[in-house]
């Protein structure tokens, strides 16, 4: 298995130049931002104008109509009523000579002055040409009837005063009132027709302006799809092909030069995660060649370690014979030395049948897992205190066995495992103090923490791996007897059956090893393991 290494910088600066130069002849999206927020600003001030355009003509218009062409048409026409008033009056003064025929008179003059002022205002506001005009046309005319018919007749005069040509005189009046009022309406028509403009105008130019933002709504949904979306979309889906183990086909982005070049560092990845890739099958296919070369050599070393032990057993057994032979049937009878030698040949014969059969139980750990089954420690680690009592009597001790779980496993060699741990801490005592040794188990998890505690002498922490290495021994062969294999097979055991093992610092004398066993998939939740422990 290969890691993949960062990119130096090196390669990153060329990925850089590459990219800049692929996306050199497009637009970043820095400008196709600023074009668009551009364009949106041009439109908001179209809108902005002509909407402004439209609301000043239609306001204007309406002034025109209201404030204006409207309010001088009525005046005008109660500018005509009081006149006629004033006529009628005169008329009727003339005809009776009596006093009450005098009132529509003074209210006709005085409603007239006041229409006149209100005209007068309205024309200086400019928006009525020719107001003035008309109304001097009709003050003339009004003053003319009052000075030569009206004045004389409210005079009391009796001669000299023609009511006909009064009558003509005030159809002058009337004449010059229409001349006004006519002018009034076509301006109020103007007017009119002016709002009516201004409205179709208002109209149009909404219209108008929905249409714009209508049209640039799409063109920018357009342009965003084409120019953005779209290429994110695409270098998305070839992102997604690349990450799901497609690393054959190559990436091509476009778009804008950002999006460019983030294709262009995707397809350095790419091609940098491609030759990885093939490192990687290069690098597998030597491990696989060396992991089946490593198999067949540990079968060939099982195998040999196996044949050779199982060969060496018949000459080790006729040598071993011999000797003891010869020291039966000669002891006594040779020298000192001759007697001596035979002693040592014996010994060597029997310590190296002991390493063998060691041997031979190493090499056979590990072979295979059909021999695996419901193993329940308790009975086993029973019948392996039962198998080293001739050794607990011998040193006068005592082993303590607690409540311990079922496994799964090879019963042979878990009883093995134990007699080694159990034989150790019998093996290993102090001088003068009966050996204790105490088999406890706790679950943690998805294991079983078994330990294997002493009170003898104990193992210092810098020798806790050592002592765990095949043929390592702490002792002379003097001091304690043994082939120096025993905690290499436990340990062997415990790896053979998915474990753990090693020692355990206590701060009291003694040795303790820990070693671990799964839980059975079949097994229950945990739950405290009784603490009632057995003597054997």
């Amino acid at each position: 298995m290969t890691v993949l290494d960062v990119k130096p910088p090196a390669q990153r600066e060329v990925v850089r130049r590459e990219s800049s130069q692929a996306g050199g002849r497009h637009w970043p999206l820095a400008r196709i931002f600023t074009l668009g927020a551009s364009l949106a600003a041009l439109f908001a001030l179209v809108v902005v104008v002509l909407g402004g355009v439209a609301l000043w003509r239609l306001s204007d218009a309406r002034v025109a109509l209201i404030d204006s062409a409207g309010p001088a048409l009525v005046a005008a026409q109660q500018l005509s009523n009081a006149l006629l008033n004033q006529e009628t009056g005169v008329r009727g003064y003339d005809l009776g000579r009596r006093a009450e025929f005098l009132g529509p008179y003074e209210d006709g003059q005085s409603s007239e002055a006041e229409m006149v002022s209100e005209l007068r205002g309205l024309a200086a506001a400019g928006r009525l040409p020719g107001l003035d005009a008309n109304l001097d046309a009709v003050e003339r005319a009004a003053q003319n009837w009052r000075t030569q018919y009206a004045g004389p007749v409210l005079a009391g005069a009796t001669t000299g005063v023609d009511p006909e040509q009064g009558r003509a005189q005030f159809d002058e009046v009337r004449a010059a009132l229409r001349t006004l009022v006519t002018d009034l309406q076509g301006k109020r028509e103007a007017a009119r027709t002016g709002i009516e403009s201004a409205s179709r105008f208002l109209l149009v130019v909404g219209v108008a302006i929905a249409l714009l933002l209508a049209s640039f709504l799409v063109a920018a949904a357009v342009g965003m799809r084409r120019g953005i979306l779209r290429p994110v979309s695409e270098l998305a889906v070839q992102v997604r092909q690349v990450a799901s183990g497609d690393v054959t086909k190559p990436v091509d982005a476009g778009g804008p030069r950002e999006i460019i070049g983030l294709g262009a560092d995707v397809e350095a990845m790419r091609q940098h995660i491609l030759r990885d890739l093939d490192e990687a099958k290069e690098v597998n296919r030597r491990l696989d060649d060396q992991t089946r070369e490593l198999e067949r050599s540990n079968r060939d070393l099982e195998q040999f370690a196996y044949v050779a032990s199982h060969d060496l057993q018949e000459p080790l057994r006729k040598v071993s014979s011999f000797c003891q032979l010869l020291q039966r049937r000669y002891g006594g009878q040779l020298d000192e030395r001759a007697d001596q030698y035979i002693a040592f040949a014996v010994d060597g014969a029997s310590r190296m049948q002991r390493l063998i059969n060691d041997l031979l139980s190493f090499s056979r750990v590990g072979r295979t897992t059909e021999n695996f089954t419901a193993v329940d420690l308790s009975v086993t680690a029973a019948a392996a205190a039962a198998q080293i009592e001739p050794a607990r009597e011998e040193a006068d001790g005592e082993i303590v066995l607690g409540e311990l779980p079922v496994v799964a496993g090879d019963r042979a060699l878990l009883q093995a495992l134990l007699v080694n741990l159990l034989g150790n801490g019998l093996k290993f005592h102090r001088e003068g103090v009966p050996p204790v040794v105490r088999v406890e188990c706790r679950r943690e998890d998805d294991f079983f923490e078994i330990t294997v505690s002493d009170n003898g002498i104990g193992i210092e922490s810098e020798y806790s791996d050592k002592v765990f290495v095949i043929f390592q021994r702490l002792h002379g062969r003097d001091v304690y007897p043994g082939t120096g294999i025993g905690l290499a097979l436990a340990k062997k055991i415990v790896e053979f059956h998915g474990g753990r093992i090693g020692l355990v610092e206590t701060p009291g004398p003694g040795t303790t090893v820990r070693f671990s066993l799964p839980v059975p998939a079949d097994t229950a939740a945990p739950e405290p393991l009784a603490s009632e422990e057995t003597d054997a």
